[in-house]
């Protein structure tokens, strides 16, 4: 599982920010950028890492590549066996069957 960072909560916060982090302490490069607070960048951090692992369903999804799904579609649809027997299904079922929603 990947960790937030404290720079990618600060570019949420204020994209196109120009900083440096020199120990965990922000430096703010442009001085006409707003810079935050510890605490807005603590609950920004976590309020990314409650996104990131909300959504590890759809990175661990690896589904065909499109011109193979397209491929399986036409040929199922050419020999008249589109349906759940179908490898078009059956490919895409499995890999749903494996990562399912929460």
């Amino acid at each position: 599982m990947n960790t937030v960072t404290k720079l990618q909560a600060i570019l949420s916060l204020v994209p196109g920010a120009e900083v440096t982090l020199y120990d965990d302490e922000v430096q703010w490069i442009n001085p006409s950028t707003a810079p935050v607070t510890e605490q807005q960048i603590a609950t920004e951090k976590t309020r990314l890492q409650v996104v990131y692992n909300a959504q590890e369903y759809q990175r661990l999804r690896n589904y065909p590549k499109i011109g193979d799904q397209l491929d399986m579609l036409w040929h199922a649809i050419d020999n008249g066996t589109l349906n759940k027997t179908s490898d078009f299904y059956t490919a895409i079922k499995a890999v749903k069957d494996a990562h399912p929603k929460e």
